[in-house]
């Protein structure tokens, strides 16, 4: 049996393994994640010590593997201190490159993120007879972000972003879908649509910090904000100026141990009743 951690960022929760002796393989992970039938999760991460730094390998529930998750690599850096795995700052490699989390409390920890590469870009979408204006950027993997002008309490968001997940205007391996409702210039709500999942997740953290630069980009937020996100926990988002004119930018909130434990075997998977 093997042995795992549960992790959550804000409701966007994990099965983590610390050093496990054989990496999981997709059928496995899916198992893992399938929520009902086994311990359910957004996804799964390996995260290994590599001299000074920690290494972060990370899966969609799908059983595919994504370059980047911001909040499972800020539930890495909770991980890392429950296990004493040195003294925060850790500095994390990632499919996306390094990452530097830190602790904040007891509740929170923080991680660099990459900046928006490029700055978002508008697009206009059209689909099932309804137009879309979305920025599309990249924060270690692609974001389409859309700022609604309705309350995102009643948007569909099953539907729609399933549309535009992987909307023709879009490349081939589509994008995550961030529904944004602006609630003045320091503060936003967020509902996302993940690819890989194929649904809406509790929080996104590379969504988040996509919708903040897009909330730049189109001149109705600035910088620092703070975001809300479905599982109703609060994030805040800020940048740095580094020396040669560039920007560090930051994302912290929520992140948490939930449960350890030993998992059972994978089976096959559910059976008809």
């Amino acid at each position: 049996m093997q042995p795992f951690f549960k992790l959550s960022g804000g409701g966007n929760d994990f099965v983590a393994l610390a050093e496990p002796d054989v990496v999981p393989d997709p059928a496995t992970i899916r198992h893992w994640c399938h929520r009902g039938i086994s311990i359910g999760a957004d996804g799964v991460f390996v995260l290994r010590r590599a001299g000074e730094a920690l290494t972060l390998q990370y899966w969609n529930s799908d059983g595919g593997e994504a370059a980047l998750c911001l909040n499972a690599a800020r539930c890495a850096v909770r991980l890392a201190a429950v296990l004493g795995w040195g003294a925060p700052p850790f500095r994390i490699e990632t499919g996306a490159g390094p990452l530097i989390g830190n602790v904040v409390d007891a509740e929170r920890t923080s991680i660099e993120a990459p900046a928006p590469d490029p700055p978002p870009t508008l697009h206009r979408l059209d689909t099932e007879g309804r137009t879309f204006d979305g920025w599309l950027t990249r924060v270690g993997v692609p974001h389409l972000v859309v700022f609604m002008e309705t309350p995102l309490e009643e948007l569909d968001v099953a539907r729609w972003g399933s549309r535009l997940r992987s909307h023709s205007e879009l490349d081939s391996q589509g994008a995550n879908v961030d529904f944004v409702e602006i609630e003045g210039s320091d503060r936003m709500s967020l509902r996302s649509f993940e690819r890989g999942i194929e649904g809406e997740t509790l929080a996104c953290g590379t969504g988040m910090v996509a919708a903040a630069a897009a909330g730049v980009a189109a001149g109705r937020t600035g910088l620092p904000i703070r975001v809300t996100t479905r599982g109703g926990f609060e994030f805040e988002i800020r940048t740095e100026e580094k020396p040669n004119g560039a920007q560090r930018w930051f994302l912290a909130g929520d992140a948490r141990l939930v449960a350890r434990g030993r998992l059972a075997d994978a089976t096959s998977g559910p059976r008809p009743c």
